[in-house]
């Protein structure tokens, strides 16, 4: 049996990348049996079938990591958060989402800021501070004038790393220009609506370097935390950390209790605009969570 990892998944095909090339399998029934889904990133082993044509079928899939929902892909080492600066203008709400998902799976982070050419204001370097401060690496990059094009590059070294973000932000035409000659597919904004046309169909492990991975996936608009406890956002906003557990009451969540030490961090460690949205997420989560029952 050879091991490998499972690339891209088309049509109840599975092409697995092993020492030997890669290999398009088919999942043997008992995963579907017992309701188990081949997964891009996903180490496996494989029987092979047709060694000249590079036919063989998935066997085994052995113990994940982590796995992503959306987009659906394991044993990822990295998000890569993409937002840009104008066109369309940067959703922090919702890259605060993003980063929740990424803290929640224990991922490393880097946000990325593209199109910085586009906002003559320099309104973004307010937003890069912010998550600098938070303790975030961000790199700050224009794909049209190949700035920072270098420093993302060697942050995806050694690294299978996910990209997220709205649709077109530019994720597709990043990593081509820090990795000339993959020709991803990249699509132009909609003038009127400020959303960008879907260019990726599916999730894709893509071989960069010998040891280096990325996932180019489908742009979403929203994320769902339904899985994270309300109580249990405060430690996935990495600032709070230092101070979750030095609150006079325990159990304490932040919001009405007194002596509270994350409190008293507005404004120092903890930015205003980063703890609003920790509230709002948190009554978000505590409504659904109260509705259940």
């Amino acid at each position: 049996m050879l091991e490998g990892v499972i690339l891209k998944g088309i049509g109840g095909f599975y092409y697995i990348d092993t020492e030997r090339g890669v290999y398009e399998c088919r999942a043997r029934g008992i995963f579907r049996k017992e309701g188990i889904r081949p997964t891009v990133g996903d180490a496996v082993r494989i029987s092979v079938l047709d060694e000249e044509k590079k036919k063989g079928s998935l066997d085994e899939i052995l113990p994940r990591r982590n796995e992503l929902i959306r987009p659906r892909v394991s044993n990822v080492d990295q998000a890569v958060i993409v937002f840009a600066a104008k066109s369309p203008n940067m959703n922090l709400d919702l890259l605060d989402r993003f980063l929740l998902l990424a803290e929640e799976q224990e991922l490393d982070i880097v946000i990325v800021i593209n199109k910085i050419d586009k906002d003559k204001k320099e309104n973004y370097l307010a937003a890069a501070e912010m998550y600098w401060d938070a303790g975030y690496s961000v790199i700050c990059t224009s794909a049209e004038k190949e700035i920072g094009i270098v420093p993302l590059r060697t942050a995806l070294e050694n690294k299978i790393s996910v990209f997220a973000g709205p649709s077109g932000v530019g994720k597709s035409s990043l990593i081509n220009k820090a990795f000339p000659g993959l020709e991803l597919n990249t699509g132009e904004i909609s003038e009127k609506i400020q959303r960008g046309k879907h260019t990726t169909r599916h999730a894709e492990l893509i071989q960069i370097t010998e040891k280096s991975y990325i996932v180019d996936s489908p742009g979403f608009t929203s994320l769902y935390l339904t899985h994270i406890p309300s109580e249990k956002l405060q430690y996935h906003f990495r600032e709070f950390l230092p101070f979750v557990h030095a609150c006079y009451y325990n159990g304490c969540v932040h919001i009405n209790e007194p002596d509270c030490a994350v409190k008293e961090q507005i404004g120092k460690a903890i930015h205003p605009m980063r703890y609003e949205r920790y509230v709002t997420i948190y009554h978000e989560r505590k409504e659904e969570e109260e509705r259940r029952f």
